[in-house]
């Protein structure tokens, strides 16, 4: 629910603040009314106001004393002021008046058009000023748990994570196969732990902003390609991956994210597509950038297309937990981005494909 700003109007005559609040008063707006300048200290204090009205001609302190108090007081400096008089049009009271802190300076009898136009334009900044400062404390809080849930995956669990990690490799190597058997089953458990570990560490990083980190160094993206077609298949041996590279596969990339983007795109089309082969092709014909294409049998619904790249959702439609938490394509299409390049998807006629654009080299990358 939004709060209604808040408006002060001070004057000594009765008649005057009900003759204002009548112009003033509408949905939103709450009315603050002082019928003098320590009254309406007293109430400044408390309240936080978009705008004060403020009578020139008042006793013990007239307006003009009322305003230079507020602009010396930091929690009332920067309200804005209109000042109301019945004097006569006088230029160096006017002045005075704009000297002391004021934003606008009218005369008796008001014009009501005028009055409520000019406060509404008040009440609007002070609107969008508590919206900015909604939003500043939100971010912050989303910073702070930011920090904390990236200390808790890269400490409190990592930690934990590596003595369970080397127990398992001591079993895994003993002579006794029924204990060898459950410790290499740990280690696999471990890795993928380690794995959704790394997920939730990128997730975190893109999503205030920090952006993917890349270290990129000079490979051949067919040699990698077809390691990870070999380590895929035999993950799942009934399927098979069909490996198509041509022109020149060289270019500046971080080896250790392009491992995961084949490892997710190749890995995702052999669990989900049909047993027809999975298809991996690499064009390196044009001299700035890669393409490389994975295709395999099947679909993807049309109402899960656009959501396909979103966090924690697969685009399929399993209840395999075995599949991890949904952020392999999100965390894809950063590394794709973060290297300069595109990333598409495209589902019909019975097929799938990701099609990637890889620029060879960061100077291809911020051209691109």
């Amino acid at each position: 629910m939004t709060m209604p700003v808040k408006c002060l109007i001070v004057d000594d005559l009765d008649e005057n603040l009900l003759a204002l609040a009548a112009l003033l008063q509408r949905d939103g707006v709450e009315l603050l009314q002082a019928r003098s300048g320590m009254e309406a200290l007293e109430l400044l204090l408390v309240h936080d106001v978009a705008l004060a009205i403020l009578d020139v001609q008042m006793p013990e302190m007239d307006g003009f004393e009322l305003a230079e108090t507020m602009r010396g007081i930091e929690r009332t400096r920067h309200v804005p002021i209109i000042f109301v008089t019945a004097g006569s049009r006088d230029a160096h009271r006017m002045f005075k008046g704009y000297e002391a802190g004021a934003v606008d300076f009218l005369y008796k009898p008001v014009e009501p058009h005028m009055l409520r136009s000019k406060a509404d334009v008040f009440f609007q900044l002070h609107r969008q000023k508590q919206q900015l400062a909604q939003n500043l404390q939100e971010r912050t809080e989303t910073l702070r748990l930011h920090e904390m849930f990236t200390a808790v995956l890269g400490h409190d669990l990592r930690g934990p994570l590596s003595a369970m990690m080397m127990a398992a490799e001591v079993l895994a190597r003993r002579p006794d196969e029924s204990v060898s058997t459950v410790g290499a089953r740990l280690l696999r458990s471990g890795r993928w732990m380690g794995r959704m570990i790394e997920d939730l560490l990128d997730l975190a990083r893109t999503r205030v902003g920090e952006g993917m980190p890349v270290a990129r160094t000079r490979f051949d993206l067919g040699q990698l390609a077809e390691r990870v077609a070999q380590e895929r298949a035999c993950t799942f041996p009934d399927k098979r991956v069909q490996l198509d590279t041509s022109g020149d596969m060289l270019g500046a990339w971080d080896e250790d994210r392009m491992t995961q983007v084949l490892f997710n795109l190749v890995g995702n089309a052999l669990r989900h597509g049909t047993a027809e082969p999975v298809e991996l092709h690499i064009d390196g014909g044009a001299p700035d950038r890669v393409v490389l294409r994975v295709a395999n049998g099947g679909v993807i619904p049309e109402d899960m297309l656009p959501h396909i790249f979103d966090p924690f959702r697969s685009g399929r439609t399993s209840t395999n937990r075995a599949e991890g938490l949904g952020l392999g394509l999100y965390i894809v299409q950063q590394i794709v981005w973060a290297h300069g390049g595109t990333l598409q998807v495209a589902s019909s006629a019975g097929r799938t494909s990701f099609t990637l654009v890889l620029p060879r080299s960061a100077a291809g990358a911020a051209g691109h």
